[in-house]
């Protein structure tokens, strides 16, 4: 085989009877070029092996036309590569990403991408609602003033400007509060006025637009994330991913050039291959248990079950009572503590519990990647759970206990004596939790990770290491992501540029954690599969967008809107605003729309989506069974293939005998 390729000319290096008599003497010549090792390829200036020019010697030479002959369409070719690419030079932080997934793995890497993706539809979602709310206000104006100074109305007074000059620490307390001047701002819903001059443009349709907007835009991105993601875990799921050949002898890109990006994608496929390796030896050994060793398994798992609920149970009793109005800590000087007492228990609670949980996991006997997908599970219902705490607190508050024949609530149907303006309320609640959020971002870094690296770099020895080895725990850090974006979509209707906010949030978070990633971490131990975190990331995603969706449609279609701010004052319900105007469009128009939320309309629907949904079922169980089938013949052409094998050795041993 080398000396045909060494050589053009037929038969030249091929081994003659002399050679074949005396097997040692024969030499094989240097290697050809196309079985150089890699790095001389990735040097090589162009990747086309000589092969093809070989064995093309003796072929006519075609006429030439157009650039140089054959140089033309060469050309052509790479000149259309280079612009199918180009956009892949548009992605923010390309390279930062495949340096991060050579050094600390794929899952390490899926969280920088899903950081990116969250900036990308914070973007959008501030966007949509600054065309929509915030740049009519400006330019059609006017400026709204406060409702009422001075003046005593059914359902106020409410008069959140300071009046008088304002010292530096009140000026803190209010930017740390939203309250002061940035409560009557275009930040929170109670600056939003209900007509604009001219009368022509309705704000509470484009209000109430810009939610279910930037809500359906979330939920389709979101969807289509999750679906690419999908793919690669029934993949790796079924066993198709999970071999090692096609990582060996398929996964290498020969596009790769220069000594970086080679070391960068070998450190990704020693990755790959660690967490093969790791789950096979995991099965193996829990293949090996017997039965009494299931059965202490199984108590053991029980009573640390138990344990996590008991926590959970009193980190939501601590938020409760720190949103309770009655408390002993109302006095001037703990005003701003007693207002970021929500937001500091809800951070204590995920400070502290996802390490336990972690621990907790790891004693359960689980395999590693059942192991990641129950602490996401339990550190998510942490988090999104504290949230929904809070929120019922808050609506408890608001509502009176769900008695709007109460005393409180019986004049304006929410309780306007304690919060005469409770939309904005709910918005600054929102606004603190996301400012806490980021502050403490800010402080791990500064006052945990640092003062680790510095000991662990002074101590010698074991607790050297100790303190110094520091690993990126990504379900933790994916779990404040998903945190900070519920926040957002929970938010966004009662404090408009949150949105915005949160993305200045996440392009800083960005930076800190890359800097924290490769001065403070050590790649992880253990590492976990990618296409496991590129599914189940964006699913909950899901569930918190589908978490934050019911507090605000029961703040839409329940509770009745404020009646001295926002841009629904003087509604029933803030979904009356849209039956208002729809009153006021042409008849075919007005016609169509309220024919659309009539049964006439819903039933076909739900008949004609019902029948979609079961074809789609049904087709998608016909293409499993045949993917079954499929299977099951490569497994018998396989086991054939070995027999013939096994055939072929046993006859060839019987020929060398005789």
């Amino acid at each position: 085989l080398w000396g045909n390729l060494n050589s053009p000319k037929t038969g030249e290096n091929l081994p003659t009877k002399k050679h074949q008599k005396n097997p040692q003497k024969l030499k094989p010549p240097s290697p050809s070029p196309v079985f150089s090792p890699l790095p001389s390829i990735f040097a090589s200036p162009c990747l086309c092996s000589p092969l093809p020019r070989k064995l093309q010697a003796g072929r006519p030479a075609r006429p030439a036309s157009g650039i140089r002959g054959s140089e033309g369409p060469l050309r052509l070719g790479r000149a259309w590569a280079r612009l199918a690419g180009a956009p892949k030079i548009l992605v923010p932080w390309r390279t930062t990403l495949t340096r991060i997934g050579g050094q600390y793995g794929a899952g390490t890497e899926s969280y920088f991408t899903l950081l990116r993706f969250l900036l990308g539809l914070n973007i959008l979602g501030a966007l949509f609602q600054g065309a929509l709310t915030l740049l009519p206000l400006l330019l059609l104006g006017p400026i709204p003033g406060p409702p009422s100074q001075g003046v005593h109305q059914p359902c106020g007074p409410y008069d959140p400007l300071p009046q008088g000059l304002v010292d530096y620490p009140t000026l803190l307390i209010n930017l740390l509060s939203g309250e002061g001047h940035l409560e009557w701002s275009p930040l929170f819903y109670g600056f939003y006025p209900a007509q604009l001059s001219g009368g022509t443009f309705r704000l509470p349709v484009a209000y109430l637009l810009s939610t279910f907007v930037s809500g359906l835009l979330c939920l389709l991105l979101i969807l289509h994330r999750s679906v690419s993601g999908l793919k690669q875990t029934l993949l790796s799921e079924s066993g198709a991913l999970t071999s090692y050949s096609h990582r060996i002898f398929s996964a290498w890109d020969f596009g790769l050039r220069g000594a970086g990006p080679v070391e960068l994608r070998r450190r990704a496929l020693r990755y790959e291959l660690q967490v093969e390796l790791e789950e096979a030896s995991e099965r193996k050994r829990a293949e090996a248990r017997t039965r009494a060793q299931w059965a202490g398994l199984w108590a053991t798992r029980i009573l640390l079950n138990l344990l996590v609920l008991a926590m959970l149970g009193a980190a939501f009793y601590g938020i409760y009572w720190a949103v309770d109005p009655n408390k002993v800590l109302q006095t001037p000087v703990l005003r701003l503590l007693v207002a970021y007492l929500p937001s500091i228990f809800i951070s204590a609670a995920n400070l502290l519990l996802p390490p336990v949980f972690g621990l907790i996991t790891g004693l359960e006997g689980y395999p590693r990647s059942r192991q990641l997908q129950l602490l996401l599970l339990r550190t998510v219902f942490l988090r999104l759970a504290s949230l929904v705490v809070l929120l019922a607190s808050l609506w408890n508050e608001i509502t009176c206990g769900g008695k709007p024949e109460a005393e409180a609530c019986a004049t304006c149907g929410y309780n306007s004596a304690e919060r005469p303006c409770w939309e904005t309320r709910v918005g600054q609640e929102m606004y603190k939790l996301l400012l806490f959020d980021l502050l403490t971002a800010l402080a791990i870094p500064l006052l945990v990770q640092f003062p680790r690296k510095l000991l662990g770099t002074v101590c010698c020895g074991r607790l050297g290491r100790l303190l110094g080895t520091m690993e990126f725990q990504v379900p933790e850090e994916v779990l404040g992501l998903v945190y900070g974006q519920t926040l957002v979509w929970i938010g966004a209707f009662y404090c408009p540029l949150l949105a915005g906010l949160n993305a200045i949030k996440f392009l800083i978070i960005f930076y800190l954690k890359r800097f924290s990633l490769f001065f403070f971490c050590s790649p992880a131990s253990r590492t976990f599969r990618a296409s496991a975190a590129n599914f189940f990331f964006p699913l909950v995603l899901l569930l918190g967008l589908a978490i934050s969706a019911v507090p605000v449609l029961y703040g839409i279609f329940v509770i009745p809107p404020s009646k001295l701010c926002g841009p629904f004052r003087g509604q029933v319900t803030i979904w009356a605003a849209v039956p208002h105007a729809i009153q006021g469009l042409p008849r075919t128009a007005r016609d169509f729309l309220f024919f659309l939320g009539t049964l006439s309309f819903a039933v076909p629907l739900m008949l004609v989506s019902s029948v979609l949904m079961v074809y789609t079922l049904t087709l998608a169980s016909s293409y499993g069974r045949q993917v079954s089938k499929l299977k099951g013949h490569i497994k018998m052409e396989s086991k054939s293939k070995v027999l013939l094998a096994q055939r072929i050795v046993a006859l060839s041993g019987e020929e060398r005998d005789l």
